[in-house]
């Protein structure tokens, strides 16, 4: 499959039912999922969790990412700190549109108890279903991306 239809995912342990959730309702839509775990409710770290995400879509093996925990916060910091990702953590579909339309964001944060199974695939949906506009707002993220330099 194309990588333009892979999506990785990723969570920390507070996040695991839920990311299994969207992993099953992105997978219907034909989506190839890549899901990095974890698979058992012992501790861990999100930090390494988001950066392996993060990583995957870097490197050009993944088209987008979703990654998951607690509140969205910490994951989407760490995912961030990668070179060439835009990662927004997003509580609502609006957001979530507007982060692919106006920041071409190529990653997509979650707080698994901060949002609801089903608040979390209106999200999940707004964000897959929305591209990036340019115009004006390319100006911005080459703005942001030479931050990175």
């Amino acid at each position: 499959m194309p990588s333009d239809r892979r999506i990785v995912l990723s969570s920390d342990h507070a996040a695991i039912a839920l990311r299994q959730a969207i992993a099953r309702h992105i997978g219907a839509q034909g989506w190839e999922v890549v899901d990095l775990g974890p698979t058992t409710p012992e501790s861990t770290h999100y930090p390494a969790h988001g950066e392996a995400a993060a990583r995957a879509v870097a490197a050009g093996d993944c088209a987008l990412g979703i990654i998951l925990c607690g509140t969205g916060q910490g994951i989407m910091m760490a995912a961030n700190k990668i070179r060439g990702i835009r990662c927004g953590v997003c509580a609502d579909p609006f957001s979530a549109r507007m982060i692919r339309q106006h920041n071409d964001a190529n990653m997509l944060a979650l707080g698994a108890r901060v949002v609801g199974e089903g608040l979390a695939l209106d999200i999940v949906d707004a964000f897959l279903n929305a591209a990036f506009e340019g115009g004006r707002h390319a100006i911005r993220v080459d703005m942001i991306s030479a931050l990175e330099s």
